[in-house]
């Protein structure tokens, strides 16, 4: 019996000739940003324009941060006289209106995300489920034109509709009932922001989820619908998981502006006599700040509402990564 060592071939020096007329592997060679440059720069200088207003209106002011731990005051240097430390900071720790617009723009961020975001995935559901295209094209158009509206154009037509002669209190009148001041009482302000909110930003939603709808594809329906799927089992197994990615994309950016509640409208509609529920974060600042001239101290505020959002964007985005496989990065 021959040893294990003699079934081995004796080793050659030079490995076998490769058979007569195959061409050699090239491997291409990876062009660098330069060439790239060279060769797409008219793509690229489409992006200076963004990038030089990303650059001025969001990055550069971002140094004025530092007023937040200086004694700033008008008419002296633009980062602040002199040191202060943690100052500012320390005081809206202590301040108990602080603490009330707080949990003001926390509620209202709240209720904003639940009904702002699941809802335009369910108008694009049903409108995805229409056989009538002209039905589905009204729907469409009636649903996002909000959008387009101005925020000071929308804030006259809630004021209007909810003054005490408006249309909801004659409304309420013709009834038997007695008119109801909505804008005077606190206890009508987040029904208000909230429905406007929807009103206006569901329909815009809703092209997004539309768009990704298309993508998925036709033949997954068609072996749902052999195994017996239903149109509900369907729109659980096949559309939602679709579209997934495009909902945990948005997820995370609705949820990275969870604090920056709209100023706009609110500073619109709000009065001091509905302070305890409609005062968030944006409008103190925007009376600390521009009102009072105490620059620091709405620095310092909004410096820790804007450390709150990069903490929420942050957490969304892992949390989604590891759950869902998901995420923006």
């Amino acid at each position: 019996m021959s040893s294990p060592g003699a079934l081995r071939p004796p080793p050659t020096a030079n490995p076998p000739a490769a058979p007569s007329g195959a061409r050699p592997v090239r491997r291409k060679r990876r062009r660098t940003w330069r060439q790239a440059l060279r060769r797409d720069w008219q793509l690229y200088s489409l992006a200076v324009l963004p990038l030089l207003f990303f650059l001025i209106f969001r990055y550069l002011p971002m140094l004025g941060n530092v007023i937040a731990f200086r004694r700033f005051r008008p008419g002296g240097s633009i980062f602040g006289d002199y040191w202060v430390g943690l100052r500012y900071i320390r005081m809206f720790l202590s301040d108990p209106t602080f603490w009330d617009v707080f949990t003001n723009t926390l509620v209202l961020g709240g209720l904003t995300l639940l009904f702002c975001f699941p809802l335009p995935i369910v108008l694009a559901l049903l409108l995805n489920e229409l056989r009538s295209t002209r039905l589905k094209r009204f729907v469409q158009s009636v649903s996002y034109l909000p959008h387009f509206l101005s925020i000071v154009i929308v804030a006259a037509m809630v004021m209007q509709l909810l003054s005490i002669d408006g249309t909801v209190n004659q409304l309420v009148r013709a009834v038997g009932g007695e008119a109801v001041p909505f804008l005077q009482q606190a206890g009508w302000f987040r029904s208000i922001y909230v429905s406007s909110e929807v009103w206006q930003t569901v329909g815009w939603g809703t092209i997004l989820y539309l768009a990704a709808l298309t993508t998925i594809d036709e033949d997954l329906y068609e072996a749902a619908r052999i195994d017996g799927a239903n149109r509900w089992r369907q729109t659980w197994h096949v559309t939602l998981p679709g579209i997934r990615p495009t909902m945990v994309t948005l997820l995370i950016l609705n949820i990275g502006t969870f604090m920056a509640v709209g100023f706009e409208k609110i500073l619109l509609l709000y009065n001091p006599l509905t302070y305890p529920t409609a005062d968030v974060i944006s409008t103190y600042l925007f009376r600390v700040g521009i009102v009072s001239n105490n620059f620091s101290y709405a620095a310092a505020i909004g410096l820790f509402e804007s450390v709150i959002g990069l903490t929420l964007v942050l957490s969304a985005n892992a949390i989604s990564r590891r759950a869902v496989g998901a995420s923006l990065w």
